[in-house]
């Protein structure tokens, strides 16, 4: 759990210091900050169930090109 905390720590710092140093804006970079990694959580979990569709279909596997022949 400590490694789990530690990399939403370095995701925010990394979405907050961009927001910040594009837009010189503090509010900008903390808005960022909070819905970027949000919005990514949210991203992450509809990737996993398309991956979990193609690993249920070796035949979409392989029309994907994800897998050789």
């Amino acid at each position: 759990m400590t490694k789990t905390f530690s990399f939403a720590a370095v995701h925010f710092t990394v979405a907050f210091s961009v927001g910040y140093a594009l837009t010189g804006s503090l509010a900008v970079g903390g808005a960022i900050a909070l819905v970027e990694p949000a919005l990514n959580t949210v991203a992450y979990f509809f990737h996993e169930k398309a991956w979990e569709r193609l690993r249920a279909s070796p035949h979409a596997l392989q029309a994907a090109g994800l897998v050789p022949d």
